[in-house]
């Protein structure tokens, strides 16, 4: 028996509503059922979409590795430097720390954390979080080459010191309900530690 056609337009709406409650309660604590009565598409239909529940995760990770993508283009586009760019990013996840009442944190952080039995997830974290490290990266090298950012040490390597900083931020955002270890973290790091 051949396969029902899949709608495109029902994949997204299955990945943005995956990706919701990854966020609020985690990969375990997000069942299949409850995402795709969200949706309104019959249970039995899930697999005409994904071939398990890992290839559904992979898929959201994917998902919200192109968004953290376009954000960042779309701050740094706007951005008349590269220190200007990083805050106007940052700044927007912010905003929407804010508008999610301090829930919810970084997918890639959260799902880090709780997905260490699956190679294929952990694969998908992996390379989400390189892009967007490599992303930083290159915003701070332009910084470097223009004096803004200290260059006695490698971009890559300060890139990866700003993203886990502001990992271990969130955490303490979301433990006490403001966005002060957010500011404390750039102004620490973009604002005194990597000026030249």
């Amino acid at each position: 028996m051949a396969r029902p056609r899949r709608s495109e337009d029902t994949r997204r709406l299955l990945v943005e509503e995956g990706a919701a409650g990854f966020l609020t309660s985690g990969y375990h604590g997000t069942g299949i059922k409850q995402i795709l009565d969200r949706v309104g598409v019959p249970k039995g239909s899930f697999y005409n979409y994904f071939d398990s529940k890992e290839s559904f995760g992979r898929a959201i990770i994917e998902h919200h590795s192109l968004c953290v993508q376009r954000n960042l283009t779309e701050a740094f586009a706007d951005a008349p430097d590269p220190v200007s760019g990083l805050r106007a990013f940052f700044g927007r996840l912010m905003d929407d720390f804010v508008a999610s009442d301090f829930t919810g944190g970084c997918l890639i952080a959260n799902l880090g954390g709780e997905l260490e039995g699956s190679e294929l997830l952990r694969e998908s974290l992996s390379k989400a979080w390189a892009a967007w490290r490599d992303r930083i990266a290159e915003q701070l090298a332009q910084g470097q080459r223009l004096g803004m950012i200290r260059a006695d040490i490698e971009a890559g390597e300060l890139a990866d010191l700003l993203l886990e900083s502001w990992e271990g931020a969130v955490i303490r955002m979301k433990i006490d309900r403001t966005l002060d270890p957010l500011r404390k973290c750039l102004d620490r790091l973009l604002g005194d530690y990597f000026l030249p």
